[in-house]
């Protein structure tokens, strides 16, 4: 199998925010990316952030994953901050998920990372799939949000 990990830069954000939309628009996320300027804006702002660190899985030429992030320096260390990660429905189930993590860590080390933080909710695979790949809660850590209206 033909596989390169890449660092993604600006050129590649259509693609970025094309297997976004394939990825989230079905279960059990259903989100609705028909906005294609929002879409576009929030591949941006999540993709241009100050230090960005985005990765590309393309197998035979194909981007079949994407990782989204920055690196973020913190008390603890200097870390990949995971904003987003979503792999093609086409080859979800085949070990590329589990696959892409594992190199995107091994890249992270190389850099001198001294670990990655992401947020995902607990009622979606997400949840599991980064638990059973060493991942854990942080104890009292909680996310907060107010809705206007």
């Amino acid at each position: 199998m033909n596989e390169q990990l890449i660092v993604l830069d600006d050129s590649y954000l259509p693609q970025m925010a094309e297997l976004y939309k394939k990825a989230f628009e079905m279960a059990p996320w259903n989100d609705d990316w028909s906005d294609t300027d929002q879409l576009t804006e929030y591949m941006k702002e999540i993709s241009y952030a100050y230090r960005p660190l985005n990765y590309g899985l393309m197998i035979e030429g194909k981007m079949c994953a994407v990782s989204i992030g920055h690196i973020k320096h913190w008390w603890q260390g200097t870390e990949y901050y995971l904003d987003e990660l979503f792999v093609d429905p086409d080859c979800q189930g085949q070990g590329v998920g589990s696959h892409f993590l594992e190199l995107i860590e091994e890249d992270n080390k190389k850099r001198g990372l001294s670990g990655i933080f992401l947020q995902t909710e607990n009622d979606k695979p997400a949840y599991e799939f980064y638990q059973k790949r060493g991942f854990h809660e942080l104890p009292g850590h909680v996310s907060f949000f107010k809705e206007f209206g």
